[in-house]
């Protein structure tokens, strides 16, 4: 495998989770594959494409205030990028924490685009 798409992807998904905390859509969007496959954490399922991921986003942030921040990045064999995250979840006014844990973020990547994410506990 060459080691430099490791490195690239790790970089690219530390600026997607800074432009997540953000609420950056456009910044977020431009880094998805057009059919991307991604998991609704909040409400349960699978969205996929710019537009569903588009909503699933813009309800999440309309109810909820989630922070994620990788803290652990590591290639699996098959090249998928697995990002050891800490979330906390806040309510909207950002006041009470709803929950906070750490989890696994796995990525495969397509042509330098995120097409598939998948969350593990």
């Amino acid at each position: 495998m060459d080691r430099e798409k490791p490195l690239k992807h790790q970089q690219l998904l530390d600026q997607l989770y800074a432009a997540f905390n953000r609420r950056d859509l456009p910044t977020l969007l431009t880094a998805l594959a057009p059919d991307v496959s991604w998991p609704n954490g909040w409400e349960g399922g699978m969205v996929r494409g710019h537009q569903q991921v588009r909503d699933y986003w813009t309800r999440q942030w309309a109810e909820i205030d989630p922070i994620v921040r990788p803290v652990a990045f590591d290639v699996e064999e098959d090249g998928w990028i697995n990002v050891t995250v800490h979330q906390v979840v806040r309510n909207r006014a950002g006041t009470t924490v709803i929950a906070e844990d750490t989890v696994r973020h796995v990525y495969r990547f397509v042509d330098g685009l995120v097409a598939d994410m998948v969350i593990r506990s």
